[in-house]
């Protein structure tokens, strides 16, 4: 198991009482499409970890694979300038969930950033996000995703 995994495994057992099922795919699941085919599941139950930039404010916004990030309605959501809402960089993702872009898991990050999530999570039992890598992935029960990340059910999606 890549060390980064590895980590997340740790990480979300000690801090959420979560054990992780890893399955792991050599050809990645670098799309929601690619990894709901992978696992056998639809792509609505694909959670995306996006961070996204609200001005000054990095966001975590977990969206179903089956749905993108409107970026006018995020901005409503915070009431803040649509010009000043995008998707963050590279550098950012790091910095603040400790996890390279594709492989960011929902939770267990090393900033603790204001989570919206996607109401359409809630017609799910189970859900299947990223473990750390652009080549994992773990189920969870959609309530376990709710526990973890404490989100705020907002609609800010297309």
């Amino acid at each position: 198991m890549h060390p980064t995994v590895e980590s997340f495994v740790e990480r979300a057992h000690e801090r959420h009482g979560v054990d992780v099922d890893v399955h792991e795919f050599p050809d990645g699941t670098k799309t929601a499409a690619a990894a709901a085919e992978a696992v056998d599941c639809r792509v609505g139950q694909i959670v995306k970890s996006i961070v996204m930039q609200v001005g000054d404010q990095p966001v975590l916004v977990l969206t179903s694979g089956a749905n993108r990030v409107d970026e006018q309605a995020l901005a409503a959501a915070f009431d803040a300038d649509p010009d000043r809402v995008h998707t963050a960089d590279a550098a950012t993702v790091k910095e603040t969930t400790g996890w390279s872009i594709g492989g960011v898991p929902p939770f267990c990050h090393d900033a603790d950033l204001p989570t919206l999530a996607d109401p359409a999570f809630e017609a799910y039992d189970t859900l299947w996000a990223a473990a750390g890598t652009p080549e994992t992935v773990f189920p969870l029960p959609t309530a376990t995703l709710v526990d973890a990340t404490d989100p705020r059910f907002v609609d800010v999606y297309e």
